[in-house]
């Protein structure tokens, strides 16, 4: 294999930092023995101190503590260095204090004036109270945190593994996803633990301080008073400034990683920067800023307090608060519209995608140029009443048909109208846009200028006639319908008869899913036992096939468990279930109590009897009749049914159960919506009223 010079260069680099690492470590552990001259000392010291401050604004930055796992290695890092200057001023203290403020180099002897304003007093005493805020109050409570959180972390560990296998299982996440949030669940408790042992460095870099410090005053004084003969004040007066100036320069970097160390691990769950995460949550109640600006202004006004400061803070709360929710609304608002925003361009690139032009609507209107302007100022009212039946659809069947889409087609006849179901025109018609439909049945025409039509979704004798005249017909007493309304009873009537294929699977899983749990589970017994989910679909197809209301799915489970286990074949479920719901049928069926119904004949009964073909078991294998016979059959039920039809009455078709089926698959053909029963399909207690017979 070559080796290129893009190979090399990252090799190098990566072994240079690796080295250059390790010696700056080894650095620091010299600084223990070796002698330092001033100068080192004020880099070191200066080193520390920017390091500290690097950590703080890191520890303020992260999102979250994990992303600053290597705190607890650049925290003995930094207390190592911190306690190896120590070593090394010392060394220079005690050795060279006697020459001045500035024998430990100038950073010291800077801080010494600085802070103590020329009396070792005020520096002891500032020194004091920095370790106390150090030790007592930062370092105890971030130990604290660091123990509670590292023990809850671990014993979280189990719950949050198996929340990921059930989640791997369960197929919600991939493996490579359930890797990742394994290593980060190892991450996170390695860190906590660690962070449980870094805040003992910090405990233990501020206990050092101290003791430092002291051994540093009590050495010099010895040394200055026995070694240079110093007196005991000028001895004192040089080496507690120096040892204090000291004890400054490593406490206040310690201090600041104290505080990161104190953020890093109160920070817990909360995701964000610090100031995102603190200024968002303490500016998130504006009410309780203007409490707190009220009690301001209340202590502004308190003699003997300064009234200035209180009322600056006071109104600055308030400018706030009022500010937040007028950016909260504005924020609100920008989020929205952009989110409208996305869904216009998802929109608009789905229905300019390829995908899109093979996606069909399920039921889909189609208006003519002319229909659509006669029509557009009841747009609102024609979806309005298209809602309203499909309610009444969900009502009276059982489920919910899909949204009617509503379109102009200009490339349609201008006065005519088409009705597709899954993308096939299934019925169109031609509307006399500007007349009205008078429903005439047996009736004879009424007396005005019109043409005789038939009535698009039942096919009935009509009368159409120009609008001027529906005061008139009102008055005569005819029953009239406007060109939405025969718009919508044949859209209404186009639905009726497709009921089956606008059930889908989706659907019948749904309202599965909605009955009670004991019929959930009977289902599921029977659909992996005795029948598929499809098979169970093509059972509910066949009974909305004939207007079969499935609004009593929780019967129809019922009854298919008790036929499934004996016979295989849909249609002779189907028979069963009807029995089972001749209450229901019959019901939907009746008039005032009254159900009317038409025999088939004697005739007819014998004629489909014998074209009923049996096998050895006696079970029905096909049906064969004469096709004369059938043709005949058609002609006479034609004329009996369509008089019945021409008077207005409602009524059903009655048959032996056996032959019901077949008679039913011609019927529906010559009249899709007459009901067809069987003498055992008739509930008791029902009264009926023949009508006649087709013989």
């Amino acid at each position: 294999m070559a080796i290129t010079e893009t190979t090399i260069v990252p090799e190098l680099r990566k072994h240079s930092r690796d080295i250059g690492f390790a010696i700056g470590i080894i650095a620091i552990l010299s600084i223990l023995f070796l002698p330092i001259p001033p100068f080192v000392i004020d880099v070191g010291l200066a080193v520390s101190i920017a390091l500290s401050v690097l950590i703080l604004m890191v520890a303020l930055w992260i999102p979250r503590p994990l992303d600053f796992s290597s705190f607890p290695t650049i925290l003995l890092i930094a207390t190592m260095l911190r306690l190896s200057l120590n070593i090394a001023t010392t060394r220079v203290i005690l050795s060279h204090g006697n020459e001045g403020t500035t024998a430990a180099g100038y950073v010291i002897g800077g801080f010494s004036k600085l802070v103590m304003s020329g009396d070792f007093v005020i520096g002891l005493i500032v020194f004091l109270i920095l370790v106390v805020v150090n030790f007592i109050v930062i370092t105890k409570g971030s130990t604290r945190i660091a123990e509670v959180g590292a023990r809850f972390t671990l014993d979280a560990i189990p719950g949050k593994q198996m929340s990921i296998d059930a989640d791997l299982s369960s197929g919600l996440i991939n493996e490579k996803e359930a890797q990742h949030r394994r290593r980060e669940l190892e991450e996170e408790s390695s860190f906590f633990g660690s962070m449980d042992g870094a805040s003992k460095f910090v405990r233990g870099d501020a206990i050092a301080g101290l003791i430092i410090t002291a051994i540093n005053i009590v050495g010099g004084i010895t040394i200055g008073y026995m070694r240079h003969n110093m007196s005991l004040g000028e001895a004192a007066d040089v080496f507690v400034k120096l040892s204090v100036g000291d004890g400054l320069v490593t406490q206040i970097p310690a201090l600041i990683v104290s505080l990161a160390a104190g953020l890093l691990v109160s920070k817990g769950g909360t995701r964000g920067s610090t100031d995102q995460a603190v200024l968002h949550q303490l500016s998130a109640y504006p009410r309780a800023l203007f409490v707190a600006a009220l009690l301001l202004g209340v202590l502004a006004l308190i003699p003997g307090l300064p009234a200035l400061p209180f009322l600056i803070l006071a109104g600055v709360m308030t400018s706030v608060a009022y500010v937040i929710p007028l950016r909260q609304k504005r924020e609100k608002a920008e989020v929205a519209l952009a989110e409208k925003q996305r869904e216009a361009t998802k929109e608009e690139e789905e229905k300019n995608s390829i995908k899109t032009s093979l996606k069909t609507a399920e039921i889909e209107l189609l208006i003519g140029k002319q229909l659509s302007t006669r029509l557009i100022a009841s747009h609102q009212e024609l979806a309005f009443r298209m809602g309203k039946m499909r309610k009444k659809f969900a009502t009276q069947y059982g489920f919910v048909v899909p949204e009617v889409r509503l379109t102009d087609d200009f490339s349609i006849p201008s006065k005519s109208y088409q009705i597709k179901i899954h993308g096939t025109v299934v019925a169109e018609h031609q509307m006399r846009v500007g007349e009205i439909m008078v429903l005439l049945g047996a009736n004879e025409p009424p007396d005005m200028p019109g043409e005789e039509v038939r009535e698009p979704a039942f096919g009935m004798r009509a009368y159409s006639v120009p609008e001027t005249f529906a005061d008139d017909l009102k008055r005569d007493g005819f029953a009239f319908a406007d060109n939405m309304s025969v718009l919508l009873t044949h859209l209404s009537e186009v639905i009726r008869n497709n009921l089956p294929q606008l059930l889908s699977y989706k659907d019948m899983k749904a309202l599965l899913d909605r009955q009670d749990p004991e019929y959930r589970k009977l289902a599921d017994e029977i659909c992996t036992s005795h029948i598929t989910y499809p098979g169970l679909q093509a059972v509910l197809k066949l009974l909305l096939a004939e207007r079969v209301s499935i609004r009593n799915l929780h019967l129809i489970i019922e009854a298919i468990a008790e036929i499934a286990p004996h016979v295989r074949r849909t249609e002779q479920i189907v028979e069963h279930v009807r029995i089972r719901m001749s209450q229901q049928i019959c019901g939907d069926l009746t008039e005032a109590g009254v159900l009317k119904v038409l025999r088939l004949g004697n005739r007819w009964d014998l004629a489909f009897h014998q074209a009923l073909k049996r096998d050895a078991k006696g079970e029905i294998r096909e049906f064969d009749i004469d096709p004369r016979l059938l043709e005949e059959f058609g002609q006479e039920a034609s004329k009996v049914i369509r008089g019945h039809f021409d008077a207005g009455e409602r009524f059903a078709l009655v048959t032996a159960p056996d032959a019901r089926p077949y008679v039913r698959m011609i019927i529906e053909r010559l009249f899709a919506t007459l009901p067809v029963l069987s003498h055992v399909e008739i509930a008791k207690g029902v009264e009926v009223k023949v009508l006649g017979a087709i013989s």
